[in-house]
């Protein structure tokens, strides 16, 4: 627990109790509005959206000395995950602030509260980061045992290594998309049961999955792995 993450604080936004977003789970992402397209970033809380880009132009985080004229006036979140966590904790620390029940700073200014605090239904959620790249484990045994039996069989299933190392491949990156957009069955070469020669078609079968995924914030340079002990530096 830290202290943007305690049970007991309250919000003077109104959540309900089975909402996903209370004060303690605040996350990032990128919109715009109808009557402002320029995208920029937010923080999700109960049934609305906190307009950072606002706030900040209102020097709301003018005592954190953030890098750039408006970090959160951006089309992607890429540029505030690079500032690394000497930046983010700080951030999230001010944003929970601002949002807490006995903080009278931002709760008893209701007309910047009325530009800044946006119900989440009359925007437009947009892909928050510019994926560059993607790495995809096999992090389940069961998975990676199933996966396994369908290349090499029951006998070589699961590689030795694997238990000391989850292998891991990389993704088509392109394939990352919002919530809500329809999947194209991917297509490739299949041997029909009757036929001689493969064909080029769509896959017959399609299997589902749930992901974990991190979003990388700061990277390494070519040639120098991170120590597992710096991993919360990098996993935004």
């Amino acid at each position: 627990m830290t202290s943007t993450t305690d049970p007991r604080l309250r919000s003077f936004i109104k959540t309900s109790p089975d909402s996903h977003f209370p004060i303690q789970n605040l996350p990032y992402g990128i919109f715009r509005t109808k009557a402002n397209s320029n995208p920029r970033v937010g923080v999700a809380i109960g049934d609305f959206i906190l307009d950072l880009a606002v706030l900040a132009n209102h020097d709301y985080f003018k005592e954190l000395n953030l890098p750039g004229k408006n970090i959160f006036n951006q089309r992607y979140l890429n540029s505030f995950m690079t500032t690394g966590r000497d930046v983010w904790l700080p951030v999230r620390e001010r944003i929970s602030q601002l949002l807490r029940a006995n903080n009278p700073e931002l709760r008893d200014n209701q007309d910047l509260l009325s530009k800044a605090l946006l119900p989440i239904k009359s925007v437009e959620l947009l892909m928050p980061v510019e994926i560059g790249d993607y790495t995809d484990f096999y992090s389940s045994k069961e998975h990676a045992t199933n996966v396994g039996i369908m290349f090499r069989g029951k006998e070589n299933a699961l590689m030795p290594n694997w238990l000391h190392l989850p292998v891991a491949y990389n993704g088509r990156s392109s394939s990352v998309i919002l919530s809500g957009q329809d999947i194209h069955r991917p297509k490739g070469q299949i041997l029909p049961a009757e036929g001689e020669e493969p064909i080029f078609a769509a896959s017959r079968l399609m299997d589902f999955e749930l992901e974990m995924g991190f979003f990388i914030g700061p990277g390494n340079e070519l040639g120098k792995p991170v120590p597992i002990d710096r991993a919360f530096d990098h996993i935004f």
